[in-house]
């Protein structure tokens, strides 16, 4: 997959590449199961069209960039730009377009991000959006205003539901903040899960015997407390063990948040290991505690709570 930043330069492909996209725009937060939908139908397409199988996608999104120009509050994340990219690649797509929305961007006309951008940039044939779609300077273009351009079959995409209810970030969002995995697992069509590195920490864990790899998170997820987790990138089975997602409020808290995994029956060093930690139950929110020993006794009976959520569902079976 190829993966291009930024909407100035050559948009021709490299020689022997197909010249022209089959593609489909979107932030596409979380890559849940309306968006799946969309990229397939795309992928579809360009197969029958003979034309290569695109995504343009925004980063920041634009409502990050107009509530951080208004001063507003950034609504959390879903998913990382990296594991986006995972999403697609594993999804079909060949060609991955990330535009920076800024002002420049956000001031541009339909018609001229249709001519500049559709056109000329990307080479687009075939084009979907979906039924909500909106560009251009204050949202002025429509579906309407992309299929009078003439040069490119555009094709919409009906909102997908499932029973009964809309598939969206905002619905996923919901539920995780809500703590109920299990219904944003349903919209997502996979459970919840969040990638990134393990770095260095102050060892505290360690010194009070749970020692745990450390994921800094540079956006705000939407959930947060105390989870059982299953975790992925650390061999050839998974392993499992509870994890602390947050600010960790009693022990140096934070002002940003960080993913601390305790992982079960395991004691290697795995720094600058990139890891998936899968979200699983959630235990209980995050809390203070009056002192470390309070919050190490905390601890154990979160592990214990683990083990015996795991040993229900026979989870521990798989790790063996």
């Amino acid at each position: 997959m190829r993966v291009t930043r930024g909407l100035s330069g050559s948009g021709a492909m490299d020689a022997g590449e197909p010249a022209h996209l089959a593609l489909t725009i979107g932030n596409f937060d979380g890559v849940h199961r309306a968006h799946l939908a969309m990229i397939e139908r795309t992928v579809d397409a360009a197969a029958d069209l003979d034309l290569s199988p695109a995504v343009l996608t925004f980063h920041p999104s634009p409502k990050e960039f107009f509530a951080r120009q208004a001063g507003a509050p950034v609504a959390p994340r879903l998913s990382t730009l990296a594991d986006k990219l995972q999403r697609f690649r594993d999804a079909g797509i060949e060609r991955v377009i990330i535009a920076q929305f800024d002002a420049k961007l956000s001031k541009l006309s339909p018609e001229a991000f249709i001519g500049a951008v559709l056109e000329d940039h990307l080479h687009v044939r075939w084009l979907l959006v979906g039924d909500d779609f909106r560009f251009g300077h204050k949202r002025a273009g429509t579906i309407a205003t992309l299929r009078a351009a003439n040069t490119f079959t555009v094709e919409q995409m009906h909102t997908v539901t499932i029973d009964g209810h809309r598939v969206s970030s905002t619905g996923v969002r919901a539920a995780l903040s809500d703590g109920d995995l299990a219904a944003a697992e349903h919209l997502l069509g996979r459970p919840y899960s969040i990638c990134g590195r393990v770095v260095h920490g102050k060892k505290l864990g360690r010194t009070i015997g749970f020692p745990t790899a450390n994921i800094p998170l540079r956006f705000m997820p939407p959930l947060s407390g105390i989870f059982v987790v299953r975790v992925a990138g650390l061999g050839s089975v998974p392993r499992f063990g509870v994890a602390s997602l947050g600010l960790r409020p009693t022990v140096n808290a934070l002002t940003r948040p960080m993913l601390e995994v305790f992982l079960f029956d395991f004691d290697q060093p795995i720094y600058g290991r990139r890891i998936e930690v899968t979200f699983l139950s959630k235990l209980r929110d995050e809390a203070k505690y009056p002192d470390v020993e309070t919050l190490s006794a905390q601890i154990r009976r979160d592990a214990e709570a683990g083990r015996a959520y795991l040993a229900r569902i026979g989870a521990l079976e798989e790790a063996a």
